[in-house]
C-alpha cells in the first residue's frame, strides 16, 4: 500500500512507523505512543475532568489502537484515526459512569435525559483480546519497573482493579496508592521515550 501523497510530512511518517509496528516493531510502537501520549492525555482530560482517569484512559486508548493497528488505512492521518478512538473510548467510558451514578428513584424524564446526554455506542465483544493485547504491548516495558512499581501498574492495568481493592491488597493507604501509581506511569512514558531516542 502507497503513502498518501496528500498526507503532511509528519503522517507519512507515522504511517512509515504503523508499517514497522505492523512487521512487530516494539521500537515503532514506542514512538508513536510518545509522539501522541501527551496530546491524548490532554484532550482526554479535558473530557473527563480527573487526572487519574484521564491517564487510565490514555493506556486504554493506545491499547486498543495497537490491538487494531493492522486495520489502519493512510487515506487519513494515524492521528486522526488515534484521537477518534481514544474519543470513542473516552465516551464510552463516560456512559458507563453515568449509567452506573443513575438512582433508581430518577423519574422517567430525568432517565431519558441523562441516556441521551451521551450516545450509547456499541458494546465491543473483543475488550477480553484489547486487554490481552495491552498486556502483550506493556509487558516488556513494566518488567523494567522496580517490584513495587510493577506490582500496582499490574494491579490497575492487567487485572484492572479500582484503587480502592489495591490499598485493600496492599494494605495502603489510597492516598499512597494513587501517588505510586502516578510515580509508576512517569517511569513506564520514561522508559518509552529512552526506547525511541536510541532509534
Amino acid at each position: 500500500m502507497e503513502v498518501n501523497t496528500n498526507l503532511s510530512e509528519k503522517a507519512q511518517r507515522d504511517y512509515l512507523l504503523v508499517q514497522q509496528a505492523n512487521n512487530g516493531d516494539q521500537k515503532a510502537y514506542a514512538e508513536l505512543m510518545a509522539r501522541y501520549r501527551d496530546a491524548i492525555y490532554y484532550m482526554l482530560l479535558k473530557m473527563v475532568n480527573n487526572a487519574s482517569d484521564a491517564e487510565d484512559l490514555t493506556i486504554e486508548a493506545f491499547g486498543k489502537a495497537f490491538k487494531n493497528i493492522h486495520q489502519y488505512a493512510p487515506n487519513y492521518a494515524f492521528s486522526t484515526w488515534l484521537f477518534k478512538i481514544a474519543t470513542n473510548n473516552c465516551i464510552d467510558f463516560i456512559r458507563k459512569k453515568k449509567a452506573s451514578h443513575v438512582s433508581l428513584d430518577h423519574n422517567d424524564e430525568e432517565h431519558e435525559k441523562a441516556s441521551m446526554d451521551i450516545q450509547s455506542p456499541i458494546m465491543d465483544p473483543e475488550e477480553t483480546m484489547i486487554n490481552e493485547q495491552k498486556i502483550k504491548l506493556m509487558r516488556s516495558v513494566v518488567d523494567k519497573l522496580k517490584p513495587r512499581y510493577r506490582k500496582l501498574i499490574e494491579l490497575r492495568y492487567f487485572k484492572e482493579l479500582s484503587y480502592e481493592e489495591i490499598a485493600e491488597e496492599l494494605e495502603l493507604p489510597i492516598g499512597t496508592v494513587k501517588a505510586q501509581l502516578f510515580r509508576a506511569r512517569e517511569l513506564l512514558y520514561n522508559i518509552l521515550k529512552s526506547v525511541t531516542s536510541k532509534m
